[in-house]
């Protein structure tokens, strides 16, 4: 034990002497849980549209005015003519353009139904379906009012919606959550992937190899400071989405970290990996961006596993990110205790256990 808490206070020297390393173990993870956290979001809180009022009478000015007064909707501009539409949205200008019929009021007066054209940008499949729930929630409200206002006979079918672990539909609760798995992934990824390399590329690594630690001693100690940082960063970015972004944190603590080490050891298990194949640090990040790319894409964090195709879906499972954002969410926003999330957990151990040998046999491969 004595050799081993050696090793780990010379890692944490050799890492922390470099101004350098502090600045990459602490600056850009918060940096981009920051940006990641204001710019990553569905919700779309200034959609900017135009309007062409083919009719002018005051029941199209009372559904405009809806429109106008929507903290969400920002009119850019009201057209005169059907050919500035296409000239607006190709521009992309506008999000979306609201034309009423010339017959609108007259129809709606008489208690027939009046048409409202929505056209809208669909090059962003993402942003044109969520502009158009709100749109369609505008002319909802819109019917609903005008029915009772006048007596009318309302629709048939009343539609109730309710929100469960995320009431406000804020999307920001989504990826600050899924924030947290990949900047610790980073974090801790990096800082082990460079470990032995750096010894390699520093001449160190022959020194390492005559003093009397055995292999199993060395990449316990290679390993420590890898979850020591890795466990801070992601203390620190739980704390920044929790007081900062006042997501809520549901569930225990005791779930959240039990997650937080299963998955740190899966991660300083692949970073030992890479680490003792790599012979460079340019090798060591190139190995570390490879892995990470993909565990990112795979893992759920923006596309939902299901939509994947079914081999895809299968390489997923041997993603330690994908269960380690569910246990997140889980914890965040459900409030999921451990019965709930044994499922996610034990495919974690088993990929630490895995990867953690992996890296040994390597290690002590490479040595020999």
């Amino acid at each position: 034990m004595h050799r081993i808490l050696a090793l780990v206070i010379k890692e944490f020297l050799a890492l922390f002497k470099d101004p350098r390393s502090r600045f990459v173990v602490i600056v850009p993870p918060l940096i981009q849980l920051l940006v990641f956290g204001y710019a990553a979001s569905y919700d779309l809180n200034n959609v900017q549209y135009a309007v062409y009022d083919r009719d002018g009478g005051y029941a199209a000015r009372e559904l405009l005015a809806r429109f106008e007064g929507s903290p969400t909707f920002s009119r850019a501009q009201r057209i005169e003519r059907q050919s500035e539409i296409a000239e607006l949205i190709d521009a992309r200008e506008v999000l979306l353009v609201v034309q009423v019929g010339p017959r609108f009021t007259a129809d709606i007066a008489a208690g027939r139904t009046a048409s409202v054209q929505i056209i809208i940008d669909g090059r962003n499949s993402n942003t044109a379906q969520v502009a158009l729930d709100y749109t369609n929630r505008i002319i909802t409200d819109f019917n609903r009012d005008w029915t009772a206002a006048r007596g009318l006979q309302g629709p048939p079918v009343h539609l109730v919606t309710r929100a469960w672990y995320n009431p406000n539909l804020e999307s920001r609760w989504f990826f600050v959550t899924g924030l947290v798995g990949i900047l610790t992934l980073v974090v801790t990824m990096m800082v082990t992937a460079m470990s032995v390399a750096r010894e390699r590329e520093q001449g160190t690594f022959d020194q390492l190899l005559v003093t009397p630690m055995r292999p199993t001693q060395i990449l316990v100690g290679k390993a420590v400071p890898g979850l020591l940082i890795g466990l801070f960063e992601a203390s620190l970015v739980v704390l920044v989405a929790v007081f900062w972004f006042e997501i809520p944190l549901v569930g225990s603590l005791a779930v959240l970290y039990t997650g937080i080490v299963l998955f740190l050891f899966a991660a300083v298990g692949v970073g030992l990996m890479i680490s003792s194949l790599a012979v460079t640090l340019q090798q060591a990040l190139l190995g570390a961006f490879l892995f990470m790319v993909p565990a990112v894409i795979l893992s759920g964090f923006a596309t939902p596993i299901a939509n994947m195709p079914e081999p895809v879906q299968w390489l997923t499972l041997g993603d330690p990110l994908r269960y380690y954002l569910i246990i997140l969410r889980g914890v965040f926003l459900e409030g999921a205790g451990f019965p709930l999330l044994v499922h996610e957990m034990w495919p974690l151990a088993v990929i630490a256990l895995a990867t953690l040998a992996a890296a040994g046999w390597l290690f002590r491969h490479r040595m020999g």
